[in-house]
């Protein structure tokens, strides 16, 4: 991946835009947002990552259901009992690559700016920081929302399509399939959005890429429900543990300790709003 950004066209055509949106207020936001979706798209690392990541999962749900598809007459009578056709199409893997991926898109967002001075152009066109932040927030979530739904929707596809030939694979309309796919949608916007909110906060690509990683992946990876509940409110506030415990589940289960539904749809709808503010608020009180 690569912070970069191109002096190509389409590098002058968001510049272009920036300036008469500077020229006619009336406007602003319409092109506010349509330079930011240039600039988004200009960065070689977001075709990159969103293009081949996709592949990626696909990929990986292909495979994981064949080897299902297979090994499915050895299985033991408690094993296929037990069995969740949804855990082929999205598993932990898949949502911690699929984390990691959006987070660095969003810290790449806007820590590339800062590294080629890019972002001084940007606010001396248009000195209402707090305006252009909001575009950059909103082409970020509406893209990786995208992103979040053609990959469930793929990794959903194409896994139960493979397992439907052994009479385990689901449909759209199976009980408790469409919250999941929601869930497991809503894991690459919430991350894009966390890795911008850390870039704007750091300014520094590896600082930022390796911080986000650390937060939406590699440190819940390791929280388990303990006797403390304060521990267990704790871990509660971080979206890939409720989306483990709670919302990749077709059926959660309702035990002391693990955090209820619509606790753990509170904190997906709280973690991208927090973290847009965060990255508004970075920019807009520091100094370039």
């Amino acid at each position: 991946m690569t912070a970069r950004t191109s002096q190509t066209p389409d590098a002058v055509r968001a510049a272009r835009v920036l300036r008469n949106s500077a020229a006619d207020p009336g406007v602003r936001f319409r092109d506010l947002f349509a330079a930011e979706w240039i600039k988004l798209w200009t960065l070689r690392s977001t075709r990159y990552v969103l293009g081949l990541g996709t592949l990626l999962f696909v990929g990986i749900a292909v495979q994981k259901s064949l080897g299902t598809y297979q090994d499915w007459p050895s299985f033991r009578p408690a094993e296929k009992a037990h069995f969740d056709p949804m855990t082929e199409a999205f598993s932990g893997v898949t949502a911690a690559l699929l984390m990691i991926g959006a987070g660095c898109v969003g810290a790449l967002a806007i820590v590339g700016e800062y590294a080629t001075g890019s972002v001084r152009t940007t606010f001396t066109a248009v000195p209402a920081r707090h305006l252009v932040m909001t575009a950059k927030v909103t082409v970020l979530a509406v893209v990786m929302l995208g992103v979040g739904a053609v990959v469930s929707l793929a990794t959903f596809a194409v896994s139960q399509a493979i397992l439907s030939g052994r009479g385990i694979g689901l449909t759209l309309g199976d009980p408790g399939g469409a919250h999941v796919l929601v869930a497991n949608a809503l894991l690459a916007p919430i991350s894009a959005l966390a890795g911008l909110g850390l870039g704007a906060l750091l300014r520094h690509t590896a600082a930022s890429v390796v911080t986000c990683s650390a937060v939406l992946v590699v440190v819940p990876t390791f929280f388990k429900p303990t006797v403390h509940q304060w521990v267990n409110d704790l871990y509660a506030m971080f979206p890939n543990y409720v989306w483990r415990t709670c919302l990749a589940m077709r059926d959660p289960r309702d035990l002391p300790g693990l955090p209820t539904t619509a606790a753990a749809w509170t904190v997906f709808a709280l973690w991208p709003l927090a973290t847009a503010v965060l990255a508004v608020l970075a920019v807009q009180r520091r100094d370039l």
